[in-house]
């Protein structure tokens, strides 16, 4: 008869509290993570108390800019974790490590915030049709913190903050025109701005990943490479640059691979280390280079 196998709640506890530990070891270990953290907890909390505020005032332009700032803190989550991620070692299966992780993460936020930003549009002309009730006396002061709360930690992730602060301008601005000239329909257009500001923003974030992803040859190296492949042609014994191919495994770390026409007398291990050199100069931290022998004429009859 076999043994009756038990599982230890003790035991799980403890294994889920060690993984736990080990991944607020990883967070604290990394200056920039540790921050993308404590940014996370200011975020999400200010996030609940303008919701709040926007719910109590009926202010469309505060629930809005709540809204951007739950969805900048799944975001920030998403980027968390992946910096996380990204610090687990290669394996056989995943030789590169698991740096794309961030990438796929923005492209999570950016889908998110697009979805956030046509949410926020279609409510906000709702409103402009029929403007509601709004307590715009009670909106400036949560608008000005909400200022002053972004205006803190502008080191942070620069897109997003841009977007929190001039949104807490754009509420600032309509409580000011409700509470001087009682125009209701500033409401609905502060959400407007906001949600046109969340969508220009999301875009280059977007453009970036899809480019990525797709491997586009790295932009930051369109004039760059031109120039290394001039610089490889005039090694002794090259001929041709052949079959060039660069990509972004993450952010700023860029591999590629090319073959070149060699004459036979070449030192191969000259021209891959010169070469390798060339490229690395402009970012290149990985390259394969293979080696093709030119066949003479006189060779060949």
């Amino acid at each position: 008869m076999l043994p009756l196998t038990h599982k230890d709640p003790s035991s799980i506890i403890i294994r889920i509290k060690e993984r736990i530990l080990g991944w607020k070891r990883l967070i604290w270990s990394d200056k920039a993570t540790r921050n993308l953290f404590l940014f996370l907890i200011l975020n999400f909390s200010f996030a609940f108390v303008e919701l709040a505020y926007g719910i109590w005032t009926n202010s469309l332009g505060l629930i809005s800019d709540s809204f951007h700032m739950f969805f900048d803190c799944t975001g920030l989550i998403a980027g968390l974790v992946a910096s996380v991620i990204t610090k687990w070692r290669a394996d056989d299966r995943f030789s590169y490590g698991y740096v794309r992780a961030e990438v796929l993460a923005g492209m999570v936020n950016g889908l998110f915030l697009i979805f956030i930003a046509f949410f926020i549009m279609s409510e906000a002309v709702e409103r402009a049709i029929e403007p509601p009730e709004i307590k715009h006396e009670r909106l400036f002061l949560i608008s000005v913190l909400g200022l002053s709360g972004n205006s803190h930690i502008m080191k942070g992730v620069f897109l997003h903050i841009l977007a929190d602060t001039l949104g807490s301008v754009g509420v600032i601005i309509s409580a000011v025109l409700m509470q001087m000239f009682g125009w209701l329909i500033a409401d609905p257009i502060c959400s407007m701005f906001i949600a046109i500001l969340i969508f220009l923003s999301v875009l280059p974030l977007l453009k970036e990943s899809v480019n990525i992803l797709m491997q586009r040859q790295p932009s930051a190296l369109d004039n760059e490479l031109p120039r290394c492949y001039d610089a490889v042609k005039r090694l002794a014994g090259v001929y041709s640059v052949q079959e060039p191919h660069f990509w972004t495994l993450c952010s700023d770390v860029y591999i590629g691979c090319l073959k070149l026409e060699v004459a036979r007398s070449v030192d191969p291990r000259y021209v891959i280390a010169q070469t390798q050199m060339i490229f690395e100069s402009v970012g290149v931290r990985q390259l394969n280079v293979q080696l093709d022998y030119y066949r003479e004429y006189n060779e060949l009859s």
